[in-house]
């Protein structure tokens, strides 16, 4: 990869990982499943408008839609609302990885290679470190529903590849179609009129600005710009090459939680965590085969 292309990657894994806290001042004043809401109404009235469709059949558009951006940010946004810490959200949330591998092994038939196995092994068993050290000193539930965000997440990444998109980026915007309505009546009828309501009434103050610049940032920077430059870079090269940059996206989580929020994590969350990103890493390197020999040729005279 070019070095350009390269620092274009590395942006975006930056702009990802701070992703998570703009989330967790849009949280300071909405709720978090009429958050969820309002992350993909304000991208789904321009997706309509100015994108056309992505040419996919409609069950995996909305297998998209309701695994990654449906399952995925009520599990995320609850667990953070609920006191995850920030940088450790980032972390967990790369659960997604392991199950995407075995849920692909379950539900399509794909075959787990040996070092795919080890990984989602050592990530497992890193997350499973986490959820223990976060567990002693609190409720585990939290944990748990960022987990089950990961899951959401793997459940879109298996659409998105049956849907096989000839734009992915198309594809990315569209999904956004299919969260809003079901997020707004759950939303209703598990946080009520009163409490949404109340959350707007006070969110033209001066005191909400964070959240709405949370949400600015989520929607512009961190879902069309960030998801935009990903899907231009893994057109140009090979995936094996582009993914694993998604492992700073933790790192730089929790790094800006630790410098802005003060989250300092556990040595056990942080051994858990180097196990989670080095398990993920492992397992999406590709084993090479080793090239033919050259045949020797006769040197050609000028």
């Amino acid at each position: 990869m070019p070095i350009r292309h390269v620092l274009l990657a590395v942006g975006v894994a930056v702009v990802w990982g701070v992703n998570f806290l703009a989330i967790h001042a849009s949280l300071e004043q909405f709720p978090p499943l009429f958050l969820v809401f309002l992350r993909f109404a304000v991208m789904a009235v321009p997706t309509l408008l100015l994108v056309p469709r992505p040419q996919v059949p409609a069950r995996w558009l909305i297998g998209y839609g309701l695994g990654f951006g449906t399952l995925q940010f009520i599990g995320l946004y609850l667990g953070m609302a609920a006191g995850f810490p920030t940088g450790l959200a980032s972390l967990v949330l790369q659960s997604s990885a392991p199950f995407t591998v075995l849920l692909g092994a379950l539900l399509l038939g794909e075959r787990i290679g040996r070092r795919a196995a080890a990984g989602v092994g050592v990530a497992v068993g890193g997350l499973v470190l986490v959820g223990a050290a976060h567990g002693s000193i609190g409720s585990v539930w939290p944990f748990l529903l960022v987990v089950l965000g990961g899951l959401g997440w793997a459940l879109g990444n298996l659409a998105a590849r049956k849907a096989a998109a000839p734009n992915p980026l198309h594809l990315t915007l569209w999904m956004s179609v299919i969260p809003p309505l079901p997020m707004l009546a759950l939303s209703l009828a598990v946080e009520g009129p009163q409490r949404i309501t109340a959350a707007l009434a006070t969110s033209l103050s001066p005191d909400a600005a964070g959240a709405w610049a949370g949400l600015a940032y989520t929607v512009l920077i961190g879902t069309i710009l960030g998801s935009g430059v990903w899907v231009w870079l893994m057109s140009r090269h090979p995936a094996g090459r582009v993914a694993p940059f998604s492992m700073l996206v933790p790192v730089t989580g929790l790094t800006t939680a630790w410098l802005v929020l003060g989250e300092i994590p556990q040595p056990v969350e942080l051994l858990g965590g180097v196990l989670v990103i080095g398990g993920v890493f492992w397992a999406s390197l590709r084993r090479r085969t080793p090239a033919a020999a050259p045949k020797e040729v006769e040197p050609v005279a000028p």
